[in-house]
C-alpha cells in the first residue's frame, strides 16, 4: 500500500520518489533495483521513502499505475482535440508513440510487471481498452466506424498494434541506435511508418460505402 501526502509539499516529495523509482526500475529492473538505490536518485532518506510506501513493490506497483495514468492522458488529450473519429485515432496514436520516445521506462516497467505485478498490469490493460471500446462503440453509433465489428475485439487489436509498432520503431531504434529514417519530433517514428500503420487502421475502421449511394451518385455525374 502506499499513503497519499496531506500537504503540497508532501505531494511533491511523493512525486519525486516515484519518479526517481521509475528511473530505478526502468534502467536496474526490479530485482536489482533497491529502496536504498530509489532514495538516493530521489535524494531522500529512506525514513521519508516509508511514509509514503510499504515495501519496494508497492512503490513499483504505483510506478505502473502512474505510467498508466500518464498514457492514457497523453492520448486522450491529443484525440479529443480532433472531430473525426479516423482523424483522432491517428492522432491517439501518434501521442502513444511519442509517449514512448520520451518515457522508456513504459515499455521496460510493463515487461517487468508481468512477472512482479501481474494484477496491476492486467488492470493497466484492461483500463486502456475499457476507454478504447467506449470510444470506438461511440463512433459505431455515430457511423464513424463499421457498425459490424467488435468494438472491443477491435480496442485489443489496435492496442497491440501499437504496442508492437512502438516497440519496433521506437524502442529497438532508441535502445539500438540503429540507423533509420529519421523520427518526427511530432510522434516519435518515421513518417511513413505512421502513415502506413494508420492506412491499415483507417480502412479496417471505415464504414463500407453504401452501394445506393455511390450508384446514385455514377448516374448524376454528366458524362
Amino acid at each position: 500500500m502506499s499513503a497519499r501526502p496531506t500537504t503540497a509539499r508532501g505531494t511533491r516529495t511523493r512525486a519525486t520518489i516515484l519518479a526517481a523509482a521509475t528511473d530505478v526500475f526502468a534502467k536496474h529492473g526490479y530485482h536489482d533495483a533497491s529502496v536504498a538505490r530509489i532514495t538516493e536518485r530521489a535524494g531522500v532518506g529512506q525514513g521519508t521513502f516509508y511514509l509514503y510506501f510499504d515495501t519496494k513493490l508497492s512503490v513499483f506497483e504505483e510506478v505502473v499505475r502512474d505510467l498508466n495514468s500518464r498514457v492514457r492522458r497523453a492520448m486522450f488529450t491529443a484525440s479529443s482535440e480532433e472531430d473525426d473519429r479516423l482523424a483522432a485515432e491517428r492522432a491517439g496514436f501518434a501521442a502513444f508513440f511519442r509517449f514512448t520516445a520520451e518515457n522508456p521506462a513504459l515499455y521496460r516497467i510493463m515487461r517487468q510487471a508481468e512477472f512482479v505485478a501481474s494484477d496491476v498490469l492486467h488492470i493497466h490493460y484492461e483500463t486502456i481498452a475499457r476507454g478504447y471500446t467506449s470510444g470506438l462503440r461511440a463512433a459505431q453509433a455515430s457511423g464513424e466506424v463499421a457498425a459490424d465489428l467488435d468494438p472491443e475485439a477491435v480496442a485489443w487489436a489496435l492496442m497491440g498494434v501499437g504496442e508492437l509498432v512502438g516497440m519496433r520503431w521506437v524502442m529497438r531504434e532508441r535502445d539500438a541506435d540503429e540507423p533509420g529514417p529519421p523520427r518526427s519530433p511530432e510522434h516519435g517514428l518515421p513518417e511513413k511508418i505512421l502513415d502506413s500503420v494508420m492506412a491499415v487502421v483507417e480502412r479496417g475502421l471505415r464504414p463500407p460505402e453504401d452501394p445506393a449511394s455511390t450508384s446514385t451518385d455514377s448516374q448524376g455525374e454528366t458524362p
